[in-house]
């Protein structure tokens, strides 16, 4: 039976955006493991496998509901101890969570700034009074005033990868050669921003935007078969 993947979309389904969703997808394919996306909207959510969560990602593996990616992560090799790992022994867990806290504080909470409206355009109907809402809650403005003055921010966001790039310049990959689960942690963030927005986050010759096309070929080019944003 194959794994189900619930798994956020807006007006158009074959084009699912959550950074959250796609860390999943990354591991269940570098896994090897066959999996099926059910695309869930905002409005959904809640009544997913009878309530078990209020977010995504969520998985069902046979009797199994999991929800958020690292936990999904750390499932997925207890359970599949025999495939690709996606941590490379227990002190890679710490040091893993190490660089989602980066990710999140860092990388995805300036992206959010920059394309929070490009995501709005594209969501369904149904659930733009909620993500409205929400997000201008958390951010305290409205939606059209978090994105202002975006290419001002490009810079310092450049630099603040400087972690990031000074690796890749180096190794292909967070963990050397081959990529494991924090390497798909930070490509989400910016496979959120190539399916949401038009809007250029990284210079074409940047190191990070060559890591992130190494990230778009792993797989069988299963990140890049999702279409960018025009």
């Amino acid at each position: 039976m194959r794994i189900k993947l619930y798994d956020l979309v807006g007006q158009d389904e074959k084009r699912p955006f959550s950074p959250h969703c796609w860390k999943v997808a990354f591991a269940l394919a570098h896994k090897g493991l066959e999996f099926e996306c059910v695309p869930t909207r905002f409005r959904d959510i809640q009544s997913l496998e009878d309530g078990a969560s209020k977010t995504v990602p969520l998985i069902r593996d046979r009797d199994q509901v999991i929800s958020e990616s690292f936990r999904i992560a750390l499932y997925l090799d207890e359970t599949y101890p025999d495939l690709p790992p996606l941590f490379h022994g227990e002190g890679t867990v710490p040091l893993t969570r190490f660089i989602e806290r980066w990710a999140h504080q860092t990388v995805y909470a300036q992206i959010s700034r920059m394309i929070l409206m490009d995501l709005f355009a594209i969501l369904d109907e149904g659930d733009r009074e909620y993500f409205r809402t929400t997000r201008e809650a958390r951010f305290k403005q409205k939606l059209e005033e978090v994105t202002v003055g975006r290419e001002d921010r490009l810079p310092a966001f450049r630099a603040s990868l400087d972690p990031l790039r000074s690796m890749v310049e180096r190794q292909a990959f967070v963990a050397g050669d081959e990529p494991c689960f924090a390497d798909y942690i930070i490509a989400g963030g910016f496979q959120w921003a190539r399916v949401s927005s038009s809007f250029q986050l990284l210079e074409k010759d940047d190191p990070v935007a060559h890591w992130f096309e190494r990230c778009l070929d792993l797989h069988g080019g299963a990140a890049r078969s999702v279409a960018a944003a025009a």
